[in-house]
């Protein structure tokens, strides 16, 4: 009769999500472009989309940044699943 070794519940999943945490989520191009979009913000040359006016907001630069690196296919996460605008024209 051999004796197989008993693993404890929750031990895999730790390792899982130790694995996960290890792998980067932004590639090189995406920290680039985040931080020539700051840079343009600070300068007072960051223009936001279709209205072109000027960006004032840090996280809005950012977004910029993170969305002109998802166009040129650098490693940069999903968006999130929907936005404030469409949350709150559902009211």
């Amino acid at each position: 009769m051999e004796h197989t070794p008993i693993q404890k519940h929750g031990a895999a999943p730790r390792l899982a999500a130790k694995r996960k945490k290890a792998s980067k989520r932004y590639g090189s191009k995406a920290s680039e472009k985040v931080e020539k979009s700051m840079h343009e913000m600070k300068r007072g040359k960051l223009r936001s989309g279709r209205s072109k006016k000027k960006v004032k907001s840090r996280k809005q630069a950012i977004a910029i940044g993170l969305s002109q690196a998802r166009k040129a296919g650098g490693k940069v996460p999903k968006k999130r699943a929907g936005s404030r605008r469409e949350k709150s024209s559902k009211r």
